[in-house]
């Protein structure tokens, strides 16, 4: 039999069937849409809070580059 792996770090289909199974029989059909909702909500947080981290460490190095650029057209003047 040919096994195929799926593009998720070399887990085959059959591994993942046996974990989903695992999943239903510990937290039952109703309670697993809930856990994703909950776990989809963490994700877009984490995202939105490592955009704002990113735009706060960009706005300095603008700041700086602008600082520089005004200097050097000082010392070009002069």
């Amino acid at each position: 039999m040919l096994m195929t792996t799926l593009p998720l770090g070399g887990v085959a289909p059959s591994e993942l069937i046996v974990v989903v199974a695992i999943a239903l029989l510990l937290f039952g059909g109703k309670k697993i849409p809930e856990l994703m909702k909950g776990l989809g909500t963490g994700i877009r947080e984490f995202k939105a809070a490592t955009r704002e981290t990113n735009a706060n460490t960009a706005a300095p190095k603008q700041n700086t580059t602008d600082s520089v650029t005004e200097t050097t057209s000082e010392v070009i003047e002069k």
